[in-house]
């Protein structure tokens, strides 16, 4: 049996992408006029065997009557408006989540926030820099690190978790943990996102939570664990494989659509794998769910840029948003918030104009 998959691509903006939808020349992405598609990248895969091919739009009709039937509902996933279901966030734009570690080890941050004074500074300065959503976590998942006890992890972020909802009813906020029982005390502190970066498979009472309290959560693939992903991570097709992680766990493991997907650039990838990831993100859209991607300060901007790397790698962090933006990803994970956020609106004016 052959499997069929629809990328969106050749993008216009602004007023050319309005023409194009007006004139029915182009489709609009995510149901925003702003952004319009004229071609499909359609991909076959037959066990092993995987081909691609790109047509324009009004060629749809000359497809197989299979081939027809799939694309069509993929269309119809693309070019719907992304339903609103996180409290506080609007998905018809680009949203900033910014990162908190409450960790001694972190990649890049470790042990500079882990105190209750300093941990709302900074929440405070990500806020006002443009965060709409704040991500905290209590377990370093850079690759190669260690679990940790609940009791270890609950002591790390529940001083933040306590006192966040008091401080700014407004705010989203995300809870990065793959234990069920975090989630648990994350929930009574009015916690609004689930972020487990291990696709809900680490805590086999995770699924069950999110599910019962019906609570919105991040669908983030990552291949083994922090401790093994990096150790010679292979796929048949990395795009269309994480295409098939999301799809089997939307249809077998939840039973709302309050999910936000996240491919896990640097989680089980090799360089390789993660730019595949980044330029043909656009697959994704055909899911019907919004995007989040984190790349911020990630290993494969210095794998790229080599002796041109700095510490906090904000050049190769703001290079690839910027990109995903202008495929329409939903969400940006990124430590460097005011960054971010400028480089976003001054894009988006050259972008769209008005």
């Amino acid at each position: 049996m052959i499997k069929y998959y629809t990328r969106a691509c050749n993008f216009f903006y602004g007023d050319q992408a309005k023409k194009l939808i007006e004139n029915k020349i182009g489709l609009p992405l995510c149901g925003n006029n702003k952004i319009a598609f004229t071609s499909l990248e359609i991909f076959s895969r037959k066990k092993k065997n995987i081909k691609s091919k790109f047509i324009d739009i009004k060629d749809i009709r000359s497809l197989n009557k299979n081939e027809k039937k799939k694309i069509k509902l993929d269309i119809k996933n693309i070019t719907s408006k992304r339903r609103n279901f996180l409290k506080y966030i609007n998905f018809s734009g680009p949203t900033i989540m910014g990162i908190l570690n409450l960790t001694p080890d972190s990649f890049s941050d470790g042990g500079k926030f882990n105190n209750k004074v300093k941990s709302f500074k900074h929440i405070d300065q990500m806020i006002k820099s443009g965060a709409m959503i704040i991500d905290i976590g209590g377990e370093s998942t850079r690759p190669g690190s260690k679990d940790i006890s609940f009791k270890n992890e609950l002591k790390r972020v529940e001083g933040v978790l306590k006192s966040f909802k008091k401080k700014y009813k407004n705010v989203c906020l995300s809870l990065d943990t793959r234990k069920s029982d975090i989630m648990k005390h994350g929930l009574s502190y009015g916690v609004d996102l689930i972020n487990d970066v291990s696709g809900f498979n680490h805590d086999r009472n995770s699924i069950n939570f999110v599910k019962k309290n019906n609570i919105s959560k991040v669908l983030h693939h990552m291949k083994g664990t922090p401790n093994t992903m990096q150790i010679k991570p292979n796929y048949r097709n990395v795009l269309l494989d994480i295409y098939d992680f999301f799809e089997e766990n939307i249809k077998n493991k939840f039973s709302d659509r309050n999910i936000i997907l996240d491919p896990g650039i640097g989680f089980g990838k090799t360089l390789k794998h993660n730019l595949t990831l980044i330029s043909k993100i656009s697959l994704f859209h055909s899911l019907g769910l919004p995007i989040m991607i984190g790349t911020s300060r990630k290993r494969f901007i210095n794998q790229i840029s080599d002796t041109y790397d700095s510490k906090e790698r904000i050049g190769g962090t703001m290079a690839s948003v910027l990109y995903l933006l202008s495929q329409g990803v939903q969400i940006f994970r990124v430590h460097n918030v005011l960054e971010i956020k400028q480089g976003i609106l001054v894009f988006n004016k050259i972008l769209f104009g008005k």
